[in-house]
């Protein structure tokens, strides 16, 4: 195992998908995780019997605000004075639907939970990480959608591409005390989020990305990693699209 002492992460999203295996591989490489989702099932319950109290876990709406706010309070108080390095905007949800008849009530969760509950919690967590005067990183897992569009997903691409242009403008606020801001666009993945996908457009994607296969989770969570580390400190600002050349 690489220890990477005194630092902790905030998870978000991590109870599946990608954010469960971001909670299994940094967990690994030695950082302390404080994961929150909306669910706690098995998957987090062995990370937990595994790492002990290098995983601290709470239920957050990121819908909600205020238990945002609560979350990371509380979190920050479970690492024992060691240092919060950074937060991984995971949590994400999509409505699909032709905008002209998507109800406004799905329309403003969905950018609440993967738009305003990101900048909520990294706001959070940034006023505790900027005390220190030391660096620190924050990665927002946004999405090809997000540059690209897609029908049916106009909600979800103008959350994921406002994440995007956050991490730009956040990384000029933050940069000079040494903390970094990037987005990381994934390409189309075989998770929940891409359950409207059928077979055949799933396919189609395949056969006109130049790598010619879907996004894997490892391609993802190798980035967010080599992100979190030493050697990226002077990577900020950036959308990393990971797509196979999809939209190159």
């Amino acid at each position: 195992m690489n220890e990477v002492p005194h630092k902790w992460l905030i998870v978000s999203g991590v109870s599946r998908g990608l954010g469960l295996a971001l909670a299994r591989d940094l967990l690994a490489q030695g950082y302390g995780v404080a994961g929150c989702s909306t669910t706690f099932g098995e998957d987090l319950q062995a990370l937990k019997d595994v790492h002990g109290g290098k995983f601290v876990w709470q239920a957050v709406d990121m819908a909600d605000t205020a238990a945002i706010e609560a979350f990371v309070g509380s979190a920050v108080a479970a690492f024992d004075g060691q240092r919060l390095w950074g937060v991984v905007n995971n949590a994400g949800m999509s409505v699909e639907g032709i905008l002209s008849t998507l109800p406004v009530s799905d329309i403003e969760r969905v950018l609440r939970v993967n738009l305003t509950g990101a900048i909520c919690l990294a706001r959070s967590a940034l006023r505790r990480m900027m005390k220190t005067r030391k660096p620190g990183r924050i990665i927002n897992i946004s999405s090809i959608t997000g540059l690209r569009g897609y029908t049916g997903l106009s909600a979800y691409a103008a959350s994921k591409a406002g994440l995007d242009g956050f991490s730009r403008a956040l990384s000029r606020e933050v940069g000079r005390i040494g903390i970094t801001v990037n987005s990381v666009a994934p390409g189309y993945m075989k998770t929940a989020l891409s359950e409207g996908l059928d077979d055949r457009q799933l396919d189609q994607i395949v056969r006109r990305t130049p790598l010619g296969r879907l996004c894997e989770l490892a391609d993802i969570v190798h980035l967010v990693r080599f992100l979190l580390s030493e050697d990226a400190g002077f990577i900020t600002g950036q959308t990393l699209v990971v797509d196979g050349g999809l939209t190159s």
